[in-house]
Formats: structure tokens, sequence, C-alpha cells
């Protein structure tokens, strides 16, 4: 996860260069190519680089994706590596067998930011600490769509706490009136999907919330990617 956050700094430092010599941001800001990279799976040919894929890559994908959404007035494409049976895959296959990776979903769960306004948030809250090192345990981005819905993607990563999020939305035009989430969750780092069960780890209805005026509080599960629809009333 740390890794992944430094998608950040690179994109940022870039950025800074790129605005001395293009302050009006005509040039647009490529990233090729992104995701995990881990030793591939026993019996394979190493040189295919098949990997297996699970919510720790789902994690990785809403993270960095985050990142990507923060800098869209710089950042114009980003491409995954790679598509089908190669790194951080969203399909795998096996003969004529074929399934949906985790980072699949949080692709699927995450194409209401396609075409929408992003929306400025701010995050402050507990860290992730493990051995020693220590992160954000939250990550969030917000976007409103062309019908006016809000939506608010949160990635909980730490892999045994639940995250308690209060998400405080300013500039309302009214109230809220409903609220809808999913999210994509695993008991274990390395939960994934296998061709005799390929739905073992697919999006779910997510409840855990409350609404309170203008507040959204939700509870977020260890090692999970959440996306609430908040509709202003």
């Amino acid at each position: 996860m740390k890794k992944a956050l430094h998608m950040d700094e690179l994109i940022t430092r870039h950025s800074a260069i790129m605005d001395q010599y293009d302050p009006k941001k005509r040039i647009g800001l490529i990233v090729d190519e992104w995701g995990t990279w881990y030793d591939v799976e026993p019996g394979t040919n190493p040189g295919f680089l098949y990997q297996q894929n699970t919510i720790r890559d789902a994690l990785v994908a809403g993270l960095t994706l985050h990142i990507f959404h923060e800098h869209n007035d710089r950042v114009v494409m980003a491409n995954i590596a790679q598509l089908v049976n190669v790194l951080q895959s969203v399909v795998l296959t096996e003969g004529d067998k074929m399934l949906l990776t985790p980072t699949y979903h949080v692709f699927e769960m995450y194409k209401v930011f396609q075409d929408a306004e992003r929306l400025v948030t701010h995050y402050s809250g507990e860290d992730y600490e493990l051995d020693g090192e220590k992160i954000p345990q939250i990550s969030a981005s917000a976007s409103r769509d062309a019908t006016g819905k809000l939506h608010v993607s949160l990635c909980n990563l730490h892999h045994e706490h639940s995250g308690e999020v209060s998400i405080q939305l300013r500039g309302l035009n009214g109230t809220i009136a409903s609220v809808q989430g999913r999210t994509l969750n695993a008991n274990s780092m390395d939960a994934h999907n296998t061709f005799e069960n390929p739905t073992a780890l697919e999006p779910a209805v997510f409840e855990n919330y409350e609404l309170t005026g203008d507040v959204v509080r939700a509870t977020l599960a260890p090692m999970s990617v959440t996306v609430l629809e908040i509709v202003e009333g």
C-alpha cells in the first residue's frame, strides 16, 4: 500500500515540472504502466507473468485510481498492467474457463466516476501502522455525475480494523434524500476468486451506515473498497 501511495508523489513532482513549462495545462500526463507485480503462480511460465489477484490488489487498484482522480487536471490517461492473465489482470482464463478478479470489480464499481465532475475532498483520521511504517488508513475520492448524484469511494486499507468514517457534504442544494452503496471485502488479504469458485469475492450491498442531516456515518470493513451513491432531496 505504501508503494502504491508513491504514485501520488511521482505525479505531483512531474506535474510541478510540467507546470513551469505548461502553466495552462495544455499537455496531458500519461501514466504507463501501473499495477502490482509479484512472483508468478507456481508451475506457470515465468515469462508470461501470470499471477493471482487478491483483495490486496483490489485495494491497490482503488487507492491508485483515487490518486489519478485527484490529479485529473493533469493526468489524462493511465494504463493498468495488464488486462488478461498478466500481472494485475482484471480477467484470468484457463482453457475455456474465465473469472473476474477483485481488481475487475473495483473498476466496475468505479465506473460511476466516468464523465463526472470531481469534487474536492479533505480527509483526516487514523493511520494504519504496521512494522514501524504508517500510512493513512482511509483513502477517499468523490464526484458528481450528470444527473446530480454524488458518489464517494472509500478504501479501508487496514487488514484487521474497521474504519469509522463521517462524511460531511458541504455546499448541498438541499438535504440528502437517500444513500445506497456497494462494497468489496474479504476475510484475508490473500482471498481471491478461483475457477472452482469464481464468485467468492464480488461486490455486495453496503448497509453499514446511518444518515444524520447532511452527514453520512459509515463503518467500513477491514480490507474493503466501498462506493456510496448519495442523492440530494
